[in-house]
C-alpha cells in the first residue's frame, strides 16, 4: 500500500525548482506507475494520515504500525528510526547492492558529469541505478561524458559510492591519436605541349619548314 501523504510529497519534490529533485520525484512517481502495471503486484493507496505529526518518515512509521505491516525504502535514516520503533524495514539499497556489478579500482568507467562536487575542482555523475561517482579533476567537465579511472570504493548501508579520477593528458592523447593523419597529395603536371610544326607554301617559292620553338 501507498499512503496518501507520500503521493503528496513526491509530487512537492517533482515540482521543485531544483533539477536534481525534480527529476527524483518525477522518477519515483514513473516507478509507481510502472508497479501499478504489473499484474502480480496489486498497489492500493490509502488516504490514512496522522495529522498530529508532521513528518512524512514518522507518519509512515505510524501506518505500518496500524496495518502491521513492513516499510520498503531506500532512506538509511528512516531504516534506523523504524528498528527502533519495533517496525521491520526492507532495505532496497541492500538488495540492490547485492545485484550490483562490482567495481574495482583500475578499471575505467564512462559517466555523465552533471554537477560539481564538494571539494576542488571534484565533479559528480551518477551511474543508471543512481550510484553516485566523485571525480576528482573532472570539474571543467560538466555537461559532458568522459571516462574515468576508479580510484575506490565505498560500500555502506546506505549505498555505494564510486571515487575515480579523469586524467586530462591522457584523454587529449587519446582524441589526438583517434584523428586521421592527413596524407600528402601529389598532382601529376602534364609536360608542357610541343607546337606543332608550321609550314608556309607560297606558289613557286619552296619553303624549308621551321619549328617552333622548343
Amino acid at each position: 500500500m501507498t499512503p496518501q501523504f507520500v503521493l503528496r510529497e513526491l509530487q512537492l519534490v517533482a515540482d521543485s525548482a531544483d533539477s536534481l529533485k525534480r527529476n527524483r520525484g518525477r522518477r519515483g512517481l514513473d516507478i509507481l506507475q510502472r508497479l501499478q502495471k504489473v499484474a502480480t503486484l496489486q498497489i492500493q493507496i490509502v488516504e490514512d494520515d496522522f495529522p498530529a505529526v508532521r513528518e512524512v518518515d514518522l507518519k509512515l512509521i505510524e501506518l505500518a504500525k496500524v496495518y502491521e505491516g513492513k516499510i520498503i525504502t531506500n532512506d538509511f535514516n528512516l531504516n534506523k528510526v523504524a528498528q527502533l520503533q519495533g517496525v521491520q524495514v526492507l532495505n532496497i539499497n541492500e538488495l540492490a547492492n547485492s545485484l550490483k556489478p562490482i567495481v574495482l579500482p583500475g578499471e575505467t568507467m564512462r559517466v555523465f558529469i552533471l554537477k560539481e562536487g564538494k571539494e576542488y575542482n571534484q565533479g559528480v555523475a551518477y551511474l543508471d541505478d543512481g550510484t553516485m561517482v566523485v571525480v576528482d579533476n573532472a570539474r571543467k567537465m560538466i555537461g559532458k561524458t568522459i571516462d574515468v579511472s576508479v580510484t575506490s570504493v565505498l560500500q555502506t548501508t546506505a549505498g555505494k559510492m564510486i571515487f575515480g579520477k579523469w586524467d586530462e593528458r591522457a584523454a587529449y592523447s587519446r582524441s589526438s591519436a583517434a584523428q586521421p593523419v592527413a596524407l600528402p597529395v601529389v598532382t601529376a603536371v602534364a609536360p608542357p605541349s610541343v607546337p606543332p610544326v608550321v609550314s608556309t607554301v607560297v606558289p613557286g617559292t619552296t619553303v624549308e619548314p621551321k619549328p617552333g620553338p622548343a
